[in-house]
């Protein structure tokens, strides 16, 4: 050490100090002390002064600082004439390894020898600094290897799992796995001689190594992840993998609590996801997975080999018959939902998550789907086209709104490549095209047609008109005091979605929303609809090349030209975009002055109208729930609207199917007359009548004038005219799903029965002691899930104070049934190994899975005196 470096360290220590003992066995600096001088200490050489005067100098000048300095070793106690001196001062060392022991703030000088052996690792400036912020006084050897691994692998915690954590990740480069290459922080352990000390820690950490295994990072990680696979395993470990287990079963527990940190992790879950795969490919565990039950694999995460093979299981079941009732498939869906990788968390953050996640809500829609059908096997029959109408609004819109859910839940599974859903895909598409359409639009032309049928009248007890949408929705509302009233027109929101829409706005603080329907007008497209739910005195046709339709003489077909309309009713037509984007203030003043605020949203017609994009249809659906949500937000939330109404100008027919020539209406000509022909409607005048078309006249179906309405034609059931541009998206025509309109009215309110908050859960049993190191715990939620009582998803963990001592569970409480015992969930928390003070409490915790606010804090002890017998 420089002679710099000691005055440094020796005015360090004189800052603090007033006697300090320098013994030099060696006698390496006898000659260069006798010309050392400290500003303000007095130097005394002690093998040249005896102890007497050494103590009567002391004595003569109290407050002086002393450097007392011989070049031999320290005297044993019992022969020091110094030693009540030596108790007053400290011992100071200048040697490279003590002077390190000082700059470490570490006290134990037994610590010498083991520094030494560590010299490559102590050669770096940056590594010291790092380490010296680790440290603390007491620390031993083992310690002091621990927290320098961690060091080297630029750990945030000095703990073997974190440490652990770094070097598996590291294993994964530029997105490749590679089981068999160093990385690089363990090629700096070797390099620093601590691959001993990394390799003891595995032992005492995990057991790692105790039946004489040669060790390597790659078996380690075998072992780790075969461990935490069979440990969630109820039956007997597969014999092909007995010999990965890690042999200590209470430290087998720390490679569950492990793995889970490991997965659970946002920054560290791709590294996972790429070394589980790589090694589950290692293990050929895809069949022994092949062997067991789905429900042996309920609690196993540690590979999304697991999922697939529950999905598959899953998916077999419902092709043959389990239904959404069964309670068994639904619990499995249910807990792994709230696993790793199908998680709701998941599924935001990565493709394949996202993948698994849409496989369960593929799944749940088909056995729904199934179930359903099943209930409907002898077909359909209305006694009227009441009972008609009023069984489609009550039940008959779920096979509508379940086969939008499979199909756009399994299109998120696509991408990937899964053939997974394809005999789910055929099963639905049979159903749903094959049985479905056709059975219900033939029990429909039933109540369409005859002398008493729907087209003949057009109008339905208890189901207003859609030609009277102003006069029987907005003006009453006006009459009765409203300020202002917002309507909102999506273009083709069909009454299915509407639903759905429904339950969103429910679930928000202060909204009530409720779902009627009106009769729509036939042919039911978008230049009619939109007509017909203007206020107005008078519809009718103006025969130019549009076909354009008039309100009070005026054209109405353009945004511009239905403000101009508005405006006689103290009214204001704008686009939902134009209004969003205004803002608070300026959308304030914008409708400060209007009665009557017409909002028009369009998103699906603008998607599945169009031959390129019709396949997005159900995406373009999904997106629109999205989008009037937040309208109708911003109007109650922004804008101070206490009134709205949500709409459409029509609904639709899907296929994702192509169609075939069956499906086409057999029409060999236009008939003399047409003005307009699509695909789901012919408009002209004089059309006269066809057995091969439901025919009638605007007059009784939409209210226009009768001079000036015009006859329609437009194909039975879900047929088409033709099939030119997109075929598989239509409207026009008199089924359900296109004239059942949708009207939600949205109030908002004060009420505290109106509130929306996260369901109540609470602790079940009243054991407090955690006496095994895998524990079950049980929860009930207290009430059923609601419109306002909303579900709840939390993370179940134990807690030292807010350190984890095992891994992390989700749960999430979301269940409506009015059953208690339906209403219970657990889950099989791992505690780390380790000694536990089993006289204080520790703490069960559950918090809010997004916000990470804690829902439940129970105390508890933890004694783990008999674990090895469990």
């Amino acid at each position: 050490m420089s002679h710099q470096r000691i005055i440094e360290a020796l005015t360090s220590q004189f800052a603090t100090q007033q006697l300090l003992f320098w013994d030099d066995p060696e006698g390496e600096f006898s000659t260069w002390v006798d010309s050392l001088a400290l500003d303000g200490v007095q130097v005394l050489r002690l093998d040249r002064t005896p102890a007497l005067q050494v103590k009567l100098d002391v004595e003569r000048d109290p407050r002086a600082r002393w450097l007392f300095y011989q070049p031999s070793a320290e005297p044993e106690p019992a022969t020091d004439w110094l030693l009540d001196l030596r108790l007053r001062g400290k011992a100071f060392r200048a040697d490279s390894t003590s002077m390190l022991l000082e700059d470490l703030g570490l006290t134990s000088q037994t610590l010498r020898p083991h520094l030494k052996t560590r010299s490559k690792f102590l050669r770096a400036k940056d590594r010291i600094e790092r380490l010296r912020r680790l440290l603390t006084p007491s620390d031993d050897a083992t310690t002091l290897d621990r927290k320098m691994l961690a060091v080297l692998v630029r750990a945030e915690q000095a703990d073997f799992q974190a440490i652990l954590l770094k070097l598996v990740s590291a294993m994964v480069r530029d997105g490749d796995a590679d089981l068999t290459a160093e990385p690089r922080p363990w090629q700096d352990i070797v390099a620093n001689e601590l691959d001993s000390a990394f390799w003891a820690l595995a032992q005492q950490e995990l057991g790692y190594g105790a039946d004489g295994v040669a060790p390597t990072l790659r078996d380690l990680l075998y072992r780790v992840l075969v461990t935490d696979l069979c440990r969630s395993l109820p039956e007997a470990v597969p014999e092909s993998l007995r010999h990965f287990v890690l042999p200590n079963r209470t430290l087998a527990a720390n490679a569950s609590v492990f793995s889970a940190r490991w997965r659970t992790g946002m920054g560290s879950y791709e590294s996972y996801k790429l070394l589980s795969d790589a090694v589950a490919r290692d293990i050929g565990l895809d069949a022994v997975l092949g062997t067991l039950p789905a429900e042996a694999l309920a609690e196993t995460m540690t590979f999304a080999a697991v999922e697939r093979r529950i999905v598959q299981a899953l998916k077999d079941r419902v092709l043959h018959g389990a239904g959404a009732s069964d309670e068994a498939m639904q619990a499995l869906i249910a807990r792994r939902r709230d696993g790793h990788w199908a998680s709701r968390l998941m599924a935001q953050t990565s493709s394949e998550g996202m993948a698994l996640a849409a496989c369960y809500d593929a799944i749940q829609a088909a056995a729904a789907f199934f179930e359903l059908k099943a209930r409907f096997d002898a077909g359909f029959s209305f006694a009227s086209a009441e009972a008609g109408l009023a069984a489609y609004q009550q039940e008959l819109f779920r096979f509508d709104q379940l086969y939008r859910h499979f199909h756009f839940a399994s299109d998120k599974v696509e991408p990937m490549g899964w053939a997974v859903l394809h005999e789910l895909r055929l099963r639905i598409e049979e159903l749903y095209t094959g049985w479905f359409l056709p059975q219900f639009g033939t029990a429909w032309g039933t109540v369409m047609e005859g002398e008493s049928g729907l087209l003949r009248h057009w109008t339905v007890a208890g189901v207003p008109n859609q030609h009277r949408f102003f006069d029987t929705q907005v003006a009453p509302l006006l009459a009765s005091g409203a300020k202002r009233v917002f309507v909102v027109i999506s273009d083709a929101f069909r009454f299915e979605a509407a639903e759905e829409l429904v339950q969103q706005l429910n679930s928000r603080s202060r909204f009530k929303a409720a779902l009627a329907a009106q009769l729509g007008v036939l042919p039911s497209y978008t230049t009619l609809g939109m007509a017909a739910l203007l206020p107005h005195h008078s519809l009718s046709y103006k025969t130019n090349s549009n076909v354009d339709v008039l309100a009070d003489g005026q054209p109405v077909s353009t945004l511009e030209q239905r403000n101009s309309h508005l405006a006689k009713y103290d009214g204001l037509a704008i686009r939902s975009d134009e209004l969003l984007a205004l803002g608070k203030d300026k959308g304030r003043e914008r409708v400060r002055d209007r009665r009557v605020i017409y909002i028009y949203h369009d998103h699906i017609d603008a998607l599945g109208d169009k031959q390129a994009t019709e396949g997005l249809t159900f995406q373009a659906v999904d997106e629109a729930l999205s989008q009037l949500a937040q309208m109708v937000g911003f109007i109650i939330n922004s804008l101070n609207g206490s009134t709205v109404l949500v709409t459409a100008d029509h609904g639709f027919i899907y296929q994702e199917a192509p169609l075939l020539a069956a499906d086409k209406s057999a029409l060999d000509v236009q008939p003399d007359g047409t003005l307009k022909a699509k695909k789901r409607y012919l408009l002209g005048r004089g059309l006269g009548a066809s057995p091969k078309a439901w025919c009638g006249n605007t007059a009784l179906t939409a209210g226009t004038d009768a001079q000036a309405s015009v006859d329609f034609w437009v194909p039975k059931g879900v047929s088409r005219f033709h099939f030119s541009g997109g075929a598989r998206f239509v409207h026009g025509s008199a089924m359900p799903q296109e004239i059942v309109v949708p009207v939600i009215s949205v109030r908002e309110s004060e009420s505290e029965k109106e509130k929306a908050r996260h369901v109540e859960f609470s602790l079940l049993g009243a054991s407090n002691k955690v006496v095994t190191n895998t524990q079950r715990f049980e929860f009930i939620q207290t009430e059923a899930v609601s419109d306002k009582v909303l579900p709840r998803t939390v993370v179940v963990a134990l807690r030292d104070g807010d350190r984890l001592i095992s891994n992390e569970q989700t749960l999430t409480f979301d269940s409506t049934s009015q059953l208690l015992d339906e209403r219970k969930k657990s889950v099989f928390l791992t505690v780390l190994s380790g000694t536990y003070d089993k006289t204080r409490d520790y703490w069960l915790t559950a918090r809010d899975a997004t916000t990470k606010i804690e829902a439940l804090r129970v105390p508890l002890r933890v004694d783990l005196a008999f674990m090895n017998d469990f």
